[in-house]
């Protein structure tokens, strides 16, 4: 039906596209970015910050401040603003605000799996979890020893149970296990994911397969990088790419037998959109990869609020609140430490 949103898109979904709308209108500008580059200690950050969106938020916490205080609640103001979209929504964009959360609770999971390995203290685990990623049974999960017992005691009642089956294995939890176990998980989510907005159809499910695509590309390119000289085959690094995007299918063959970070590049390259991306980075070097990856991200899903009568700005916005506070936590780190120098290197500009 794409081309005919605008007849009947405003019955259900116009007041919170304007609020999303709205949402969006109170990130952070580059100029509240160089006020904040500016700033010589916390409290200076915080005082900078009152001015926006996220003031009543700190305008209680006392001094002195530490990053993970102002983490917190910037995060805080993302939860209470997508609970109130969720509390407002109709279907179907209430199964879409839903779909949103579930790579939150997968990176939970992993973190308590992992946390448990390594003999943390559960409650820990649980404070450091992202607050849209809980569920029930979530602390429940230290008791596993397998995936099968993963599964059958704590996520078969989850919306992850779906995307366990690939992985049920009885192999005992390891680290490299749990990776795996992660990155067949967001597989699984992605695909299915993106079969619900093209079910959706319109301009949320060209849009979103867009953003979707990316994304699914960026974890190929990771995974490939991350499992150069480990013992992963390349058969069952091929596994977890998901089954779209713009480098399916020949691309993940050609990713799937590379040894080096310049080989995955030689691969990217034949890609026009990803081009500019490895144009900026130097051969031979993947740390300054992932901010490429995240502004190239970024453009993309400011471009989203382009078009209107869409769900895609939801995720859009979710996104780029992420990405604030990354920026955010990034800056306060630096002032912290005292490396003034090094703010720039992580920060990405949203407008």
């Amino acid at each position: 039906m794409y081309g005919f949103e605008a007849l009947t898109f405003n019955v259900h979904g116009g007041y919170l596209e304007a609020i999303v709308r709205g949402y969006r209108s109170g990130l952070l500008t580059a100029a509240d970015y160089n006020n904040l580059c500016q700033c010589e200690t916390l409290d200076d950050v915080k005082m900078h910050l009152s001015a926006t969106e996220y003031g009543p938020y700190l305008q209680n916490e006392p001094s002195p401040l530490h990053t993970t205080t102002i983490v917190e609640k910037c995060t805080l103001k993302l939860v209470d603003e997508y609970k109130h979209m969720l509390c407002q929504a109709t279907e179907p964009l209430s199964t879409f605000l839903e779909y949103i959360t579930y790579g939150y609770m997968i990176d939970n999971v992993v973190l308590i799996v992992t946390g448990t390995l390594h003999e943390r203290d559960v409650q820990e685990l649980l404070e450091k979890c992202h607050p849209l990623g809980m569920f029930d049974s979530i602390a429940t999960l230290a008791v596993a020893q397998n995936m099968r017992e993963l599964y059958r005691l704590v996520l078969v009642d989850t919306p992850l149970a779906p995307y366990f089956s690939e992985c049920i294995t009885s192999e005992d939890l390891d680290d490299m296990n749990i990776e795996i176990m992660r990155n067949t998980l967001y597989k699984a989510y992605l695909e299915d994911f993106y079969n619900f907005c093209q079910k959706l159809g319109g301009a949320t499910a060209e849009i979103m397969s867009d953003l979707l695509a990316f994304e699914a590309d960026r974890r190929a390119v990771n995974i490939t990088i991350n499992s150069i000289g480990t013992e992963l085959t390349r058969d069952d690094r091929r596994k977890l790419y998901s089954n779209f995007g713009l480098l399916y299918p020949y691309g993940h063959e050609e990713l799937a037998i590379c040894e080096d970070i310049d080989q995955v590049r030689g691969v990217m390259e034949k890609y026009p959109p990803y081009q500019s991306i490895f144009a900026k980075i130097s051969y031979g070097e993947s740390q300054m990869l992932d901010k490429a990856f995240y502004e190239e991200e970024v453009k993309r899903l400011c471009l989203a609020f382009e078009q209107q009568f869409h769900y895609a700005v939801f995720f859009a916005y979710m996104r780029l609140s992420e990405q604030e506070i990354r920026n955010l936590m990034w800056i306060s780190e630096c002032v912290a430490q005292n490396q003034k120098s090094r703010i720039h290197d992580s920060v990405v500009f949203i407008f």
